[in-house]
């Protein structure tokens, strides 16, 4: 099993040779995957169905690791200004996920004032079901879940009918997906504009 200090020790290219070798790269969510029903927690809402969401437009999944962490932090806040706004204006649903309890991701949210759903999957059932999560000894505590599984920075557009048509796995979030990419990725779906 690949933990997060194989990680640590090997750059981006080292990263998807280790991911090839142990057949893992091959397991992950891709083009063409669809997503699972899976309800998720969100920190204001409660339990929220990625199927509900869907009927009403694409949508586009964040995964980061925690509250405290400050790349996920960082890229939750690039996100609310450059990434947001152009997904609502074309119909599609941006939701930040992580593996922490509720009420440690509530806090992120609140304070940022995120104008976007983050939702915990705190079983990593999702995580799972996309293939992205790996162990990493010691999470339990940040996370409060007493579980020690994150997920790879990920991000997974859907379309409405729930099947993955873009998907990006990188070892870490230092070097995260530009909201143009993705923003061209729902443009591609053809999703109306609402404006």
């Amino acid at each position: 099993m690949t933990t997060v200090h194989d990680l640590r020790r090997v750059d981006d290219e080292a990263f998807r040779r280790l991911l090839d070798r142990n057949a893992i790269w091959k397991r992950m969510v891709a083009v063409g995957d669809r997503l699972p029903a899976q309800p998720l927690y969100e920190v204001d809402l409660g339990p929220i169905h990625l199927d509900r969401l869907l009927d009403t437009g694409p949508l586009v999944l964040v995964f980061i690791r925690y509250a405290g962490s400050p790349w996920c932090e960082d890229l939750l806040r690039s996100y609310a200004t450059g990434l947001e706004p152009a997904l609502t204006d074309l119909g599609a649903h941006l939701v930040a996920v992580s593996p922490q309890a509720p009420g440690r991701l509530a806090g992120l949210k609140h304070r940022d004032d995120l104008p976007f759903l983050v939702a915990s999957d705190p079983r990593h059932v999702l995580i799972d079901a996309l293939r992205i999560g790996f162990s990493s000894p010691g999470a339990d505590k940040p996370l409060g879940t007493g579980r020690s599984v994150l997920p790879f920075a990920s991000v997974v557009v859907a379309d409405r009918a729930g099947l993955v048509r873009f998907a990006d796995v990188r070892p870490n979030w230092l070097d995260p997906m530009p909201a143009g990419r993705l923003v061209e990725a729902v443009r591609a779906l053809g999703a109306p504009s609402m404006s």
